[in-house]
């Protein structure tokens, strides 16, 4: 039985019915839809819809144009977890040739316990050493090799934003950065984001900065050395810039805002450089690394990105937490870039240059 969610002529963003690659809106709504047909494709093997007239999957990439080229199968429970889509005419202006994309958490009985590991992995910071993410960033290797860095975009929703996030991460160091779309993405360190006091929030993140730049210098003091190789690899990251969909409403995600608005104050205040060594670390990570050797970056700490909030109200968690959110032509939006130690804050509420009819 399926869901009217599954289904795109009952779900999808159907009013966009033209190819328009500079729109903002377009680009994001389109990578949404591939990676609800990710969700979709993996629907549809449970219900044994799979190239079928019955399968639900194919109108998620079809209708903008894109085919399906391969399939990517967790090696554990063999549930199809991200998929490698082709736009049939690529030379269009800002359009990928190549989408890598990837979904999140399915709560059906043949995937929940693999993905809810998966889930805990990535609260610990260990997602990286599981076999999915070994076989997504095979096949996102794969093809940046054969098609090159410009062709080759990623996407992904939840626990998928989390691998694609870790992979993006991972090329970029490698002197790859690709075009790259979070939706939801897991931000695992605890949120301030539901205190309304400025002052209080904004108090505690200078006492955590200030807290985890002593932990550093303490750590680095013992270990008689500077980790530069590290910090290096942390400003190779400043020039990537990923794209944020965050809902404030969502407590899985909303850590960012918290984030780079703090390093924003800091700046403002002249505690830049306090920041600047604090924001490479969590308090867990420091920890990790001190009490149990363990050197694990976290994951979800950047020097850049693109923060695009959504400030419509959301009437559930499923909503704030959803992706088709990210597709609703009545979005209303705010978009904050921040690149390195600059912030430039621009504003999009009105979608009238983006929907094309």
């Amino acid at each position: 039985m399926s869901s009217e969610g599954e289904s795109f002529s009952a779900s999808g963003p159907n009013h966009l019915t033209v190819i328009d690659w500079e729109s903002t809106h377009y680009r994001s709504s389109v990578i949404a839809s591939l990676v609800q047909g990710v969700y979709v494709l993996e629907r549809d093997r449970q219900q044994n819809r799979v190239k079928t007239l019955k399968a639900l999957a194919p109108p998620w990439w079809e209708f903008f144009n894109f085919q399906l080229n391969d399939v990517l199968v967790d090696p554990v429970d063999h549930s199809f977890f991200g998929a490698v889509f082709e736009l049939k005419s690529p030379a269009l202006i800002k359009a990928p040739k190549y989408v890598v994309a990837f979904r999140g958490t399915l709560t059906e009985p043949n995937t929940r316990s693999r993905d809810i590991l998966l889930d805990l992995k990535c609260i610990s910071n260990r997602l990286h050493k599981n076999s999915r993410f070994k076989c997504a960033f095979d096949s996102i290797k794969t093809m940046v090799d054969s098609a090159g860095t410009a062709n080759v975009w990623l996407g992904g929703h939840s626990l998928g934003s989390a691998i694609a996030l870790h992979a993006g991460k991972k090329m970029t160091k490698r002197g790859y950065p690709l075009e790259t779309y979070l939706f939801n993405c897991p931000f695992v360190s605890a949120t301030l984001e539901r205190i309304w006091y400025k002052k209080i929030k904004h108090g505690i993140h200078f006492s955590s900065s200030v807290i985890k730049v002593a932990a550093i210098g303490t750590y680095n003091y013992l270990q008689k050395h500077k980790k530069q190789e590290e910090d290096d690899q942390f400003e190779v990251l400043a020039n990537w810039v990923p794209h944020l969909f965050v809902n404030p409403a969502d407590p899985i995600c909303s850590g960012y805002i918290d984030y780079f608005s703090h390093r924003e104050m800091m700046e403002i205040i002249g505690a830049s450089e306090i920041e600047r060594l604090a924001t490479k670390h969590t308090g867990v990570s420091l920890m990790s690394a001190a009490i149990l050797g363990r050197k694990s970056e976290p994951y979800h700490l950047l020097p850049s990105a693109e923060l695009i909030i959504n400030h419509g109200q959301s009437s559930s968690f499923s909503k704030a937490h959803g992706i088709a959110q990210w597709w609703d032509p009545e979005l209303n939006f705010r978009i904050i870039m921040y690149k390195g130690n600059k912030t430039f804050v621009g504003n999009s509420n009105d979608f009238s240059h983006a929907i094309l009819l």
